[in-house]
């Protein structure tokens, strides 16, 4: 096994359970009620059983994986230790830019476009460009200065931005109309599939929460408890607001697409409440950011550490004990992509690669027990049942890529066959030529 290097392991189960419900509450949850209620209308708490059942084999893998790969990477050193480097290394790449830095660009631009509704003034472009600079120039510092402070400000948005959703809970109960709840019976299979499909995205996140492994206390115990902490409280929430919502608003929920929650708020509490949920969605959109910035630049600090990327990737800053290069690097190809917006063809493939590195980390749960690799000083957390959970979660996820399309899977296998080519590359730079005689 190997050891890290210059981190101080700071996060706990608080810290990390924040991290994945900031990672896995995101924008989408402010339209996602609207969406599921086009498709299966009021038995839209099926689909959010039926994911959070999915999810629940998937983190299973992951909390077993966590407990016995403590390094910082997450999902890289799960599947660098069970397979060997080639894997990692093409599970951190495809983790990283296609689910790490596309969506933060995606999101910081949905964010701008929040803050530029409540004043026009801050809908110009040459104003939210500059936003986007300081958000990303902010936070950058901010995680430079400890692991921390980053992790602090992530459990304080993550506070802020679930809060006026237990609002509206709490007090939209007191609007719901009944009859908008009727059981409408079970719809059909093909919509129920559809619907899971579209939703289960709504749960993901853990995979990048996960990265800064080599900073959290105990992973042993830490990383499995946080993680099924954080889906719990992510499905009551979500089943709770897809209830009030459709309570409200009745048939109205399924053709008010662009700020559903909102409306609902509108409704139940006035001006002041449709306000509230779109500070809301400021605040769940910045939080995302604010979560990745802390998470992501951990995985190329892991690649630089293991020379699968320039070895600068992994210098550790001496003040303050962080990878300031990673997190330097990160922050400004985020704020490339979000400022030219070419990224916005390529949202989709984030999505494939991220079930692409749940099919790996699932096997390597497998693997990793198989290999009886684990910390000298903690029990790792074994899956009930063996290999079962784990080829389950990797049936379950692939039957979900096979909705893709074949141009997306030509995306992707081009993506791969690219980071392939770096990895031999940077091989062969690591490697010494032969000499002659």
């Amino acid at each position: 096994m190997k050891t890290e290097e210059g981190l101080i392991r700071a996060v706990g189960v608080q810290g990390l359970t924040a991290a994945i419900i900031n990672f896995t509450i995101g924008a989408g949850i402010f339209v996602l009620p609207a969406v599921v209620a086009g498709k299966i209308g009021n038995a839209a708490p099926v689909a959010y059983i039926i994911c959070a059942v999915a999810m629940a084999l998937i983190v299973t893998c992951f909390a077993s994986a966590g407990s016995r790969v403590s390094l910082s990477g997450g999902t890289y050193a799960y599947a660098e230790v069970a397979f060997g480097p080639y894997i990692g290394f093409m599970v951190a790449m495809v983790l990283w830019f296609g689910s790490a830095v596309l969506a933060s660009a995606a999101v910081v631009n949905v964010f701008v476009d929040a803050l530029g509704q409540f004043s026009p003034s801050l809908a110009g472009k040459g104003v939210k460009d500059a936003i986007i600079i300081a958000v990303y120039a902010g936070l950058a510092v901010l995680n430079i200065r400890g692991v921390k402070t980053g992790s602090r400000v992530v459990q304080t948005v993550t506070v802020a931005k679930v809060l006026p959703l237990l609002i509206l809970v709490l007090f939209g109960l007191l609007a719901v109309n009944r009859a908008n709840l009727t059981w409408p019976g079970m719809p059909s299979f093909g919509d129920l599939a559809r619907t899971s499909t579209v939703l289960i995205f709504a749960f993901m996140g853990v995979e990048s929460a996960l990265t800064p492994s080599g900073e959290v206390k105990n992973p042993a115990r830490t990383v499995p408890r946080s993680i099924f902490l954080a889906l719990l409280i992510t499905t009551v929430l979500y089943i709770a607001i897809q209830t009030v919502s459709q309570g409200i608003l009745g048939p109205e929920l399924a053709t008010n697409t662009k700020a559903p929650l909102a409306e609902a708020a509108g409704r139940a509490l006035g001006s002041a409440g449709k306000t509230l949920i779109l500070i809301g969605a400021a605040i769940s959109t910045f939080g995302y950011v604010a979560g990745d910035m802390l998470a992501s630049p951990r995985g190329l600090f892991a690649l630089g550490r293991d020379g699968l990327l320039p070895s600068i990737t992994a210098r550790v800053s001496d003040k303050f004990a962080t990878p300031y290069v990673a997190i330097i690097v990160h922050a400004l190809l985020c704020a490339v992509l979000a400022l030219s917006g070419t990224f916005e063809k390529l949202v989709v493939l984030s999505v494939l690669a991220t079930l692409i590195v749940y099919v790996i980390c699932c096997l390597a749960a497998i693997q990793l027990r198989r290999k009886n690799v684990q910390d000298a000083d903690a029990i790792p957390f074994n899956v009930p049942g063996g290999p079962v959970i784990p080829i389950l979660a990797t049936a379950m996820v692939l039957s979900l890529m096979s909705s893709s399309t074949r141009q997306e899977f030509v995306a992707v296998a081009a993506m791969i066959v690219v980071l392939t080519l770096l990895y031999f590359a940077m091989r062969m730079r690591r490697t010494p030529a032969p000499t002659t005689a």
